[in-house]
Order: C-alpha cells, then structure tokens, then sequence
C-alpha cells in the first residue's frame, strides 16, 4: 500500500507551436477526495485533463501515477483505464437504442470460455450497480430499460455507475450538468457525492461555481495556463470564491486593453 497520490504532475507545460496552453503546472490529487477545476475557456483544463488521460503528451514536466513516472512512449488511454483512470466527456458515448445493461458494458463484455456473454450476470451487477452504487431507483427504470428513456441526469448516472464499477481510482467529469435541469442536476451532484462514498476520487470540470463548492473538497483554479488556486474548499467561502474569480477576469481584461 502506498501513500503517493493518485496523480502528481510536476512542473507540467504543453505548447502547440507558438502558443502555450499549460505553463509548469504542479499539482496532486490524492485518494478518496472530489476535486473542482475551475477555469475560463481557454485557460487550459482541457489540455491538463488529456496529459493526465493519455490523450495528449506534455512539451515539459514530469507526470507520476501512485508514484511511478509516466513514460509517455508507452501511455495512452487505454493505458490510463489500465492504471484506473476513467473519463466522462459531456458527450456521453452511450447507445440510447441499447438497454441499460449492456451499456454498463460495452466494450468490455463478460464472456464465458467459448466467448459468449454472460448476460445473466452483467444484469445482475448492473442492477448491482444501480442500486447499491449510484443509488439509482427510479420508478418504471431497471437494467432492461433503453438508455434513450433515461433522463440526461440518469444517463450520466450511468456513465459514472459504469466508471466506478471498472475499479476506477479516478473518474474525471467534463461538465457533466451541461444543458440539464435543476432537477436532474441534483441527480449528478449525488451521483458525484456518491464517489467519494465509494472511496474513489474524481476531479469535476465545472464552470457552475456554486456546484463546484458545494460538493467539492479541494479547488483548483487555472488561468491562462497557470494555476493560480488549489485550496481547500472548506478555507475559501462561496463569496469568496466568486470574487477571486472576479479579479482574475478583471486583471485578464486589463492585461487585453493594455
């Protein structure tokens, strides 16, 4: 057992020719905790998220997962679901004509030695999954049910559901309440708490500040390719919050005039 964090990054920069999206960002995410990144567009989380997911390879810097150095020869994503790391983009890659189980798995198939799937038991961890996991119960909703009858909060229920269940350390959310209602936006606030609850940790991408500081441990603030805040969340109240990103938009206003 080891007390390394999850994710270290270490003096982290990415250029693309001339321009630079990351400037030495240095940060961990250790276990067990939910952690906001907060930043305009533009101000670089996107890059970090790809670097530490394997889809980009950093110009500068040094990445350590649970302690072991990154060879970036040889990481990838699927790499990164092999060391535990899982990704939920706002665009959910689910078959909404597919029932929700096989959603649960798709890609990754429980087959028996002649190579058919198990379906009786991916049903039963999926409705595992959807109960005791996520705390999904909604009425009229079981495994047999197509993913386009779910409402856009469920369906991101499931995307994390699916990401825990593969033993994922680390789930990162790309703004997973895009476009939803207030109810539905509860729905993924819970889905989130529920992370933690089941020991993993998640880094939330987020530009609803309020939804980032409720349900957050650690915040992290990046600009311009900097990282300007990581604190935790409990030692920066909401109004706080809310005018240190002020100041940063002002200053970043005034640097564009001048």
């Amino acid at each position: 057992m080891t007390d390394a964090p999850i994710v270290k990054l270490e003096s982290v920069g990415k250029s693309y020719g001339p321009v630079v999206s990351l400037r030495e960002v240095s940060l961990e995410v250790g276990s067990n905790e939910i952690v906001g990144l907060i930043g305009d567009n533009g101000a670089g989380k996107s890059t970090l998220i790809k670097i530490m997911t394997g889809v980009e390879t950093p110009t500068i810097g040094e990445v350590y997962i649970r302690g072991e150095r990154i060879d970036f020869g040889n990481y990838s994503v699927k790499r990164a679901h092999e060391l535990r790391i899982e990704t939920v983009y706002q665009s959910l890659s689910l078959g909404t004509k597919q029932p929700l189980w096989r959603n649960f798995f798709v890609g990754r198939p429980m087959t028996n030695a002649l190579g058919f799937i198990k379906v009786r038991e991916q049903k039963r961890i999926s409705r595992d999954i959807m109960r005791n996991t996520i705390g999904f119960r909604s009425e009229g909703i079981d495994v047999d049910t197509p993913v386009g009858r779910l409402s856009g909060g469920e369906r991101q229920g499931v995307s994390i559901g699916r990401a825990m269940h593969f033993d994922s350390d680390l789930i990162v959310l790309d703004e997973p309440t895009v476009a939803l209602a207030l109810s539905e936006v509860e729905k993924v606030l819970n889905f989130i708490r529920s992370i933690k609850e089941n020991g993993k940790s998640c880094i939330y991408i987020e530009h609803n500040i309020h939804h980032v500081h409720s349900v957050c441990d650690r915040l992290i603030v990046l600009d311009r390719g900097q990282l300007v805040l990581d604190c935790p969340s409990s030692s920066m109240k909401y109004d706080e919050l809310i005018e240190f990103l002020r100041d940063l938009h002002f200053a970043k206003a005034d640097d564009l005039l001048g």
